[in-house]
């Protein structure tokens, strides 16, 4: 029996590589328009599949004595390299199924900020009450500015967290803005509205996915970071 478990090392060592190498690519390779968003999230999923694998044979390996005397040092590897390629897309679907299934957050959900370049129309009631229930801290900035200096603050926030502006009114305090995500490089599209509140201004933000049902939290991580460079 013992004889037959030692196959398990190289065993173990090529699946935990096979997760990593599934994983490494995911992204990349639909950044790099080679497939579709879909087959990146296939990868992903053989990445935990091929990662578990790896556990369960590093960990026998490890269990066995007759085994394990030949070297810790792969078994030791492949556990590494199998928890890694298990670990990244687990988080990611545990990040998936803590936020309703939406990809439009908007900070005025009565009134979302309109695109200027593009027609993408809101979603309706559904996606607000969702909103409102899993990102209540999500509202308008409020500033003791001018519109037209809030509006200067508006368009250099978004340029300093490293978006795309493609369009700008000043007169009509609207702006629309593309930000690329880092792993799969996909685009997400933000409209900002400045309107006069009072003696200072209101800053509305609304970001968009352009693919997938879910947006896995990222619109509403996008708008809070941007609300914290507009104060």
């Amino acid at each position: 029996m013992t004889r037959w478990l030692v196959w398990l090392r190289p065993v173990a060592l090529a699946l935990a590589i096979g997760g990593i190498v599934f994983l490494a690519i995911s992204g990349p390779f639909v950044r790099s328009d080679l497939w579709s968003y879909r087959s990146g999230f296939l990868a992903m999923r053989w990445s935990a599949f091929l990662g578990i694998a790896a556990i369960v044979a590093s960990i026998v390996v490890l269990a066995v004595r007759g085994v394990r005397v030949r070297g810790l040092g792969v078994p030791l590897v492949a556990l590494v390299f199998g928890v890694i390629a298990f670990y990244v897309p687990y988080q990611l679907q545990a990040r998936g199924r803590a936020v309703p299934p939406i990809n439009d957050i908007s900070t005025d959900t009565a009134n979302p900020p309109k695109y200027m370049t593009t027609s993408r129309a809101y979603p309706g009631d559904g996606f607000a009450r969702q909103q409102r229930e899993a990102y209540p801290d999500i509202g308008p900035v409020n500033v003791p500015l001018k519109p037209s200096e809030a509006f200067a603050r508006a368009v250099a926030a978004a340029e300093s967290m490293g978006w795309e502006v493609v369009g700008r009114d000043a007169a009509a305090g609207t702006m629309e803005a593309v930000d690329t995500t880092k792993w799969f490089g996909f685009k997400d599209d933000i409209a900002v509205r400045v309107t006069p509140d009072g003696s200072g201004s209101r800053i509305d933000v609304r970001s968009k996915s352009r693919v997938g049902r879910s947006d896995l939290g990222m619109n509403a991580r996008r708008i809070r970071a941007y609300a914290e460079r507009l104060k």
